[in-house]
């Protein structure tokens, strides 16, 4: 029985970059006006791990954290490596109880990160390992994959991921489609408003399995502006205008597979 939530859920953002830090109180406050209900925190590295739970904590039952190795590390930005899981692996086991998902992990092959065929696949083992994590703790897979979204797909299907999520997705709706049969999910950011190939995406793809993300403090409507979580209403207002739909067709239904994904959300419902 699907209960009728009426708000949205920002499905990939990053609320514990330093971006936030003079004014988070704000952030949030705004962005449970403009009918958040549930923001998922992801992690880059290690480093921001603690920050991340302590928000969680700071936010009970609105911020949901997400801890994982994102495919690029700073600084100087390269391809994360099996050192940089070590230093995560620790941690991402004692926080296990409070997570809501393992991300933000994934496949990134652009040029500038990856000059050759052993970056990509020390990057490939980086993310196989917490595809098994995310099986041993039966917890979501939040993913990234830039330039990389066929190889990042059959990744996933050939070790055998469940619950998944695809964050801004760069690729074609043809390899999208792949993902769907797998049953995986694809989040769609404010961002779409100035992406003609997230357009192109959202054409293609069935509002059954579509989310909504901010990916805040990137990826908002207008280049090199800050983006919040209270942008979540642009991806929400831009689908239902390609689709045809009401918005609050689009509301419901992402909310939908927000939970269905993120089976821990419902405790949400429960309120």
């Amino acid at each position: 029985s699907s209960v009728r939530m009426k708000g949205f859920i920002d499905c990939h953002c990053h609320i514990s970059a330093t971006e936030f830090d003079n004014d988070l109180e704000d952030v949030i406050e705004n962005s449970k006006k403009a009918g958040l209900l549930a923001l998922v925190a992801v992690a880059e590295h290690a480093g921001e791990f603690d920050k991340i739970i302590e928000l969680s904590s700071r936010f009970p039952g609105f911020v949901w954290p997400s801890l994982g190795v994102h495919p690029v590390q700073d600084v100087p930005q390269r391809g994360a490596t099996l050192q940089d899981l070590d230093a995560a692996l620790p941690l991402i086991e004692k926080y296990k109880d409070h997570l809501l998902a393992i991300g933000e992990v994934g496949l990134d092959f652009t040029p500038r990160f990856v000059t050759n065929e052993n970056q990509k696949d020390e990057q490939r083992q980086v993310l196989i390992r917490q595809i098994e994590i995310a099986k041993r703790l039966d917890l979501p897979l939040n993913v990234h994959s830039r330039s990389a979204g066929r190889p990042t797909i059959n990744l996933l299907k050939e070790q055998g991921a469940k619950n998944v999520l695809l964050h801004a997705f760069d690729g074609k709706p043809s390899v999208a489609l792949e993902g769907i049969k797998a049953g995986y999910f694809f989040s769609i950011p404010p961002s779409i408003i100035r992406s003609e190939q997230k357009q192109k995406l959202v054409k293609q793809l069935p509002l059954e399995f579509m989310c909504l993300e901010t990916d805040s403090p990137a990826l908002g409507p207008e280049k090199q502006v800050r983006n919040e979580p209270r942008n979540i209403s642009i991806p929400a207002e831009y689908i239902a205008k390609i689709k045809g739909i009401p918005v609050e067709m689009v509301m419901e239904v992402t909310t939908q597979n927000a939970l269905k994904l993120f089976p821990k959300l419902q405790k949400l419902m429960r309120v």
